[in-house]
This record gives structure tokens, sequence and C-alpha cells, in this order.
């Protein structure tokens, strides 16, 4: 009687719950990383975050270009994280630490958010900051004194009178050195036509802390122009240009000699320029560092969904779940089916022997393969069994029915119990006490309980008592028999097994007595052994009958005989190869056979060798 499976113990509704509760728990995290995800993208999208980036990297920028180093940082830092409510660091190019708002167990985020380096300034984050990426901040030994910054303020703020008189509207801007300069509505320096009245120079004119520096600055790109080999007219100067921006910028004032390569010379000069304005500035300014930037305790505004939104995530999110189950369904079904099949096939009786149809690749057709290969061995083994219950039967009922007769006759008077009759009874005798000898040698090796006693056994003498067992039956069969032994011309040659002795000879002697039996007389057998590898062989070969290609894979059956006619005389009880094969394996090895019809047979025994 089938017994039926509880709905909730079923395949497939366990797959249907599970897929179900994964596709909600997809679907839920889906939504909610979309709505992270466009929370962020707004904000980002709005310049919220871009802005704050850059506005710390110039705040921290301007402190690096008007400090020599980092020790009042901290402060800042911590000012600008509550403005922010982010997490800001620095450390330097080595991940030193320098200042940190969080705790200095907080690990920092893989990634730096930018340098900080005042003399590498990019001119996109920073306004004002000149082309070689000097931050405009970073004025150095051109910082004015206060009595020079009175000077020329009073200088721009008669310009600016004198502009005004001739009709141009122009504003003072202080630089960071100090020094002021003149900018009109688009906040360019001395913009417009410079009325001839105004155009007196003073204004531009370097003071005295700036021509120090300027001073500095020559001998700096001298040294460089010298290095660079970059041929001049006259002595080099550097000095002012306001013509561009609100900012202080040296350029190069002569030509090279050479105007064929003029240019790449000028190049050259130019980055000597920047290259001398970095080492003139680096005293004045804090080493380089990194910028590291944290989300920090700031929360995160929430993106608040319309209707119309929300009626459109649930719609998707049903539609998946929906998708979902039904796939997971059909893929359930697909999978059930053949469990089906095979438990179906499983509840059949044994008898029946029935097999499933493979109808998949995959793990539940490797199940049915593996199902239908145990029907067949087990088919196959209880056809062995009931040959076998036959053939014991045969075996014990011939010898025993001879033996009963010949009592019977003999208790009625009929016979004389002469000296022949007794020998043909002891013969009978003889013949059950091998079958059943036989039969308890293949129990006890399918019961794991044969003994053997093992010891270092020589190859060769091992071969030598076994010919010496059968030689008077070889010779009454007229065979010739041969032997053949790796290193027998040397001691230290000739290879050792470490088995039972007995054992082997009763496994060597059932393969030499299987292959008098069937080499016809003038036949050779030739018993050999020999090193391979890490084993010994030993090979029974002999020029008898062979055995048929379709009967190799049954040789060692139990009760197989190559010819079904022969007796159990002539052909033997047709336990002794199957004997042979239990002994071998008990001792580690195996045993193989290769034979060829009307050319003879090679049985070889493998074992393990002794050293």
């Amino acid at each position: 009687m089938k017994r039926a499976i509880p709905l909730r113990k079923r395949l497939l509704v366990r797959l249907l719950i599970t897929s179900v509760l994964v596709a909600m728990c997809s679907v839920a995290a889906t939504a909610w990383l979309a709505v992270e995800t466009t929370t962020r993208a707004i904000q980002e999208e709005q310049g919220q975050v871009l802005a704050e980036d850059m506005d710390v990297l110039r705040q921290l920028s301007g402190y690096a270009a008007t400090h020599r180093d980092w020790s009042g940082v901290e402060k800042t830092v911590r000012a600008l994280s509550e403005k922010t409510g982010r997490r800001i660091a620095l450390t330097t190019p080595e991940r030193a630490p320098i200042a940190d708002s969080a705790t200095r167990s907080t690990a920092l985020p893989p990634r730096a958010a930018a340098p900080v380096d005042p003399l590498r300034t990019d001119t996109f984050t920073e306004p004002g900051a000149q082309l070689s990426g000097i931050d405009p901040r970073a004025v150095g030994p051109y910082r004015l004194t206060p009595a020079e910054r009175t000077r020329v303020r009073q200088l721009a703020e008669k310009r600016q009178s004198c502009f005004a008189n001739n009709g141009v509207d122009t504003g003072i801007t202080q630089l960071p050195s100090g020094r002021s300069t003149l900018t009109d509505a688009e906040g360019t320096v001395d913009a417009g036509q410079v009325p001839t009245p105004c155009a007196n120079g003073r204004l531009n004119t370097p003071t005295t802390t700036e021509s120090k520096a300027l001073a500095e600055l020559t001998t700096l790109v001298s040294d460089c122009l010298g290095r660079e080999h970059v041929e001049l007219t006259s002595p080099v100067a550097v000095g002012f240009d306001f013509s561009d921006r609100p900012m202080m910028r040296t350029r190069f004032l002569e030509t090279p000699t050479d105007q064929r390569t003029g240019a790449d010379q000028a190049e050259k000069a130019g980055e000597c320029i920047d290259r001398a304005r970095r080492q003139q500035l680096a005293p004045y300014v804090a080493p380089a560092a990194e910028l590291f930037l944290g989300q920090g305790d700031r929360a995160v505004p929430r993106f608040d969904m319309s209707t119309a939104n929300k009626a459109k995530v649930t719609g998707v999110a049903g539609l998946v779940l929906a998708l979902t189950v039904a796939v997971t369904a059909l893929v359930a079904t697909r999978l059930v089916r053949p469990l089906r099949a095979l438990t179906h096939a499983a509840q059949q009786p044994p008898e029946q022997h029935v097999r499933v149809p493979v109808t998949t690749q995959d793990e539940t057709g490797i199940l049915a393969v593996a199902f239908n290969e145990l029907t067949e061995r087990r088919e196959r083994m209880e056809a062995q069994r009931k040959a076998m219950v036959a053939d014991i039967a045969h075996e014990l009922r011939t010898p025993l029915t001879n033996i009963r007769g010949w009592l019977e006759v003999t208790r009625d008077g009929v016979v004389d119990p002469d000296p022949e009759l007794l020998a043909s009874l002891h013969d009978e005798a003889l013949v059950l006490q091998r079958v059943i000898d036989d039969l308890q040698d293949l129990a006890a090796a399918d019961a794991g309980t044969l003994t053997l006693h093992r010891e270092p056994v020589r190859a060769d003498e091992l071969l030598e008592q076994v010919l010496a067992a059968h030689r008077l039956a070889a010779e009454a069969a007229g065979v010739q028999l041969r032997s053949a032994v790796d290193g027998t011309n040397g001691t230290d040659g000739t290879p050792w097994v470490y088995a039972d002795p007995v054992r082997m000879r009763q496994a060597l002697g059932n393969l030499l007595s299987n292959a008098i039996r069937h080499t016809p007389a003038d036949g050779t057998i030739t018993l050999s052994a020999r090193r391979h590898e890490d084993h010994v062989l030993f090979e029974i070969a002999d020029t008898g009958s062979g055995i048929a290609p379709e009967d190799l894979p049954s040789v060692f059956d139990r009760f197989w005989r190559a010819e079904k006619s022969r007796s159990r005389r002539t052909g033997g009880s047709g336990l002794g190869l199957p004997i042979v094969r239990q002994l071998i394996t008990a001792h580690g090895g195996t045993v193989a056979v290769t034979s060829q019809l009307g050319v003879g047979s090679v049985f070889t025994l493998r074992l393990p060798e002794h050293r």
C-alpha cells in the first residue's frame, strides 16, 4: 500500500514556498535599493555633495597655502566636519594621520577623495589658481609688509580716481599677498583701454619685498635654464603680469637666440619658471597631504515616492512575484516528474526488476542511471544466486548419489566390498570434501574472516613448489612446464612478496590445474614472476584452447565453466578461479586474464613487492 505524502512535505510545495520567500526578499531588497540609489542620485545631481567636497578641499588648500605645517589644522577639520556633517580626515601620502574628525580607531575610507597640495592645485576646484597649479593664496616671500600695503593701496586709489575722471568705473581688489589692484565689473585687472593720464606704471612697480623675492626667483630660474641648456641673448629677468586675472603671475621676458628651436626653449623656460616658483614657495606652505571624506553622522534625506510611483513599484513587484512563482512551478514540476518515476519503480516488487527512463542529464538523470544499474546488478546477482544453488545441489548430489548407490548394493549383497569399490567410494568422498572446502573458503573470504599467515616469500621458491606439486599431473597430460623469475642469477635481484605461502600455493595451484586441464598434449605452460614498478607480477601462460571474448567477464564467477558440457570430473567444480580472486584480493592484489581462442590464456596476479 502506498503511503501518502503530507502536502507540507512534498518537494514541489517546499520549492514553491522557498521561491516565494526568495522572490519577496529580492523584490523588497530591490525596491529599497532603488529608493536609496535614487535618493543619492538626486542629491548628487543637485550638486550638494560635490559642492561641499570642493569647499572642504578649497579651505584646506588655503590653510596649507598660508601655514608652514599642519600643526594647527585639527580645529579647522572639526569645524568643517560640524558644518558639513561628514567625516573629514587628513593623512600624509604614507597614510600617517594628521587630523581626523572621527576617533583614531575608525578605519579610513578605501580611497582618498583628493590630494591637498597648494603647489599643485586643481584649477577647476580652486578659483584663481594659476595655470601651473599653484594656489594663489600661497604667496610666501611675496607677502607685503603693512607699510607697503598702505602705500600700494594709496597708489590704487589714485589710479582708480584717474580712471573715474576718464569715464572708466573700476574697483579695488586686494590679492592674498596684500597688493591692491584695479578690477572692472567683470573682475579683470586694469581692464579696457587704460587712459593715457593714468598709465604711469607706479601701481605695478614691485615693492622692496617683491623685488627681493623676484631676485631670488630669477636666480632659481637661471639655474634651471642652465641645466636645461637654454641659450639667452641677455640675462634672465622675471616680473609681474596683471593683464589677464586679478592674481600675481611670473613670466619669462627674454626670447632664445636660436629661432628654429625658440618654441621648444620657450616651453622649457616656462617649465623652469613653474619649477622655480614651487621651489621658492615650498618652505612657506604645508607639505602635501591626502584628504579622506566619509559619510559621518549626517542622515541622508529620504525619498518620498508619489502615489503614482508607489503604484508602479507595487505593480512591478507583483508582476515579478507572479512570474517567479510560475517559473518555479514549471521547473519544480519538471524536477519532480523523474523523482516520481523513481519512487514508483522503487515501490514495485523486487522480482519485477523495474527500470526507469533516463530523461535528463542532471543529478536526477544520474540518479536514474544509478537506479537502473543497481536493478541490473540485483537481477544479475539473483540469477547467479539461483544458478549457484543449482550448481551446489548438482555438485553435491552426484557424488552423494554414487556413494549411496554403491552402499545400498553392497548392503543388499549384490556387490562385494572389494578394494576397487572402496577406492571409488573414497574418490567420491574426496570430491565432496573438495567442493565443501572451496565453498568454505569462499564464505570466509566473503565474510572477511579468511585468516592469512603472512611472511616474506621468495617468488622463485614459491613457483618451484607449485611446479613440483603439479609436475606429475602435467606429465600425465603430456604438457611441458616452464618457469622464469627475474633476478634468479643473483640473490639480491629476486623479487619477494609478503604473503601467506600456503594460500599463495593454493591460488597458483588452482590456476596451474586449470591450465593443465585446458592445454592439449605437447602444449606448454609457463610460470613466471617479474617486477613491475612497486609490484610483483605472477603470470601463468598456457598454449591451450583459450577463452572466448564474450566469456572473459564471467571467468571469475562462481560455478562458471567455459564448456557447459564438461562434468565436475573433467571441468572442475567452477570454484577454483573465484577462490583465486578472493585470495589475491585478501593479499591486497589483483588478478586479470587475457586470452585468445586457439592460442592460449595468460592469468596475471599482481601483488605488492616486499622490500
